[in-house]
């Protein structure tokens, strides 16, 4: 989303983090902007038995975890890696200089939160009013649209398992399984080798 080099200029350091490894927790102060080189990102919660449930998926070019900067909060969930990562990490003071320098970026910061927004609130629609079918694709097709940007049938293949689309979407992984092919069924999506495609 920020340049690179912009972000080294205002003294950005790249991180190595292993897979399964904790970029922070929930309730920790917020004091730096991430984003991702290379490989994916989740943030997720834990109720009080056990179940995870996925705030979102993060992956190359994207940012995670800025709201927390801008209002001063603690971390609303934690982050993890899902693979060995490759991140830029600038500290919150000096991300505040560089926006103030350079008010394109702030604002297309804005669009960024403000469409992850949009997508929590029609998550949440989708939770509460319809069917898993229906959830599921809804899923996909925002990351195939939204996140990815591809064209085409059966281009994008998925790279979530099914579990996490089950913590994602508040559904049982089993009933994730059954949508899925249902789906398959309905020549929604195709699956190969085990993967999803849409």
């Amino acid at each position: 989303m920020i340049n690179e080099e912009l972000l080294q200029e205002f003294g950005a350091i790249i991180k190595e983090y292993s897979k399964n490894e904790i970029i922070f927790n929930q309730d920790e102060s917020a004091r730096n902007y991430y984003q991702i080189i290379s490989g994916a990102v989740k943030m997720n919660n834990f109720n009080d038995d056990g179940k995870e449930f996925i705030q979102g998926i993060f992956y190359k070019g994207q940012s995670f975890g800025e709201p927390p900067l801008f209002i001063d909060v603690k971390y609303p969930a934690n982050a993890e890696t899902l693979s060995e990562s490759s991140i830029i990490v600038l500290p919150k003071t000096n991300l505040l200089k560089l926006l103030y320098q350079h008010p394109e970026i702030h604002l297309n910061i804005t669009k960024s939160l403000a469409n992850r927004l949009y997508y929590k609130a029609i998550i949440a629609s989708e939770i509460s009013s319809q069917e898993p079918e229906h959830r599921v694709l809804r899923f996909i097709d925002y990351l195939k649209d939204d996140v990815h940007k591809i064209t085409g049938n059966f281009t994008f293949k998925v790279d979530h398992t099914r579990q996490q689309i089950a913590d994602i979407l508040g559904l049982r992984v089993e009933t994730v399984i059954r949508a899925v092919k249902n789906l398959e069924a309905k020549n929604e999506i195709k699956i190969i080798k085990r993967k999803v495609f849409r």
